[in-house]
């Protein structure tokens, strides 16, 4: 099973993305876009991992305790960098609690024998992928001084979920929902 434990985002941002894909889109509509239904805020990606190491994963990451904490999502970008663009990415912001969260999450991962995150942690939506032989040149004139801006929301829990490959990209089922909170 194909796992990761990620953020979801709210269906009023998720409305203000899709205006903006299907704005942009166009721009370079050779390149891979991502479904704006499937998108979330990746606070670790674990892969393949046997069926019956789910109840232990669950186990760990129930354990976590974090508290709500806002998240914008702002501005575009490209990695590596504008002048050598092969993903598009609008930009999730959340002070410290998300990197800590993302941490918690890779510590508690960490303890049952899941490798940890060898790079530091950078939160982004993924927008769009260089196709083979096509990349995002044309989106770099998107990058001005007057930023995007997406939306805010409060995140209130995490989930951990399956993802499936297949034809027309991955499916994503949620498996369990762990609940952030004040006390």
């Amino acid at each position: 099973m194909r796992l990761f434990i990620a953020l979801d985002i709210p269906q009023d941002v998720r409305e203000r993305i899709s205006a903006y894909v299907e704005r942009v889109r166009p721009l370079c509509a050779d390149a891979r876009w991502a479904r704006v239904e499937g998108l979330h805020v990746t606070l670790k990606f674990i892969g393949e991992i046997p069926d019956a190491r789910v109840p232990q994963i669950t186990k760990a990451l129930a354990g976590i305790k974090a508290r709500p904490f806002d998240v914008k999502f702002d501005n575009v970008g490209f990695f590596p960098s504008p002048r050598s663009p092969r993903v598009f990415w609008i930009g999730v912001r959340a002070g410290e609690e998300l990197p800590q969260l993302a941490e918690a999450v890779n510590e508690a991962l960490a303890s049952i024998g899941i490798p940890r995150e060898d790079k530091a942690y950078s939160p982004h939506l993924t927008l769009a992928r260089s196709g083979s032989g096509h990349n995002l040149k044309a989106l770099t004139g998107l990058l001005t001084n007057e930023m995007e801006t997406f939306g805010t929301m409060t995140a209130h829990e995490f989930y951990l979920y399956r993802s499936q490959l297949g034809r027309g990209g991955s499916k994503y089922t949620r498996l369990e929902r762990f609940e952030l909170s004040n006390t």
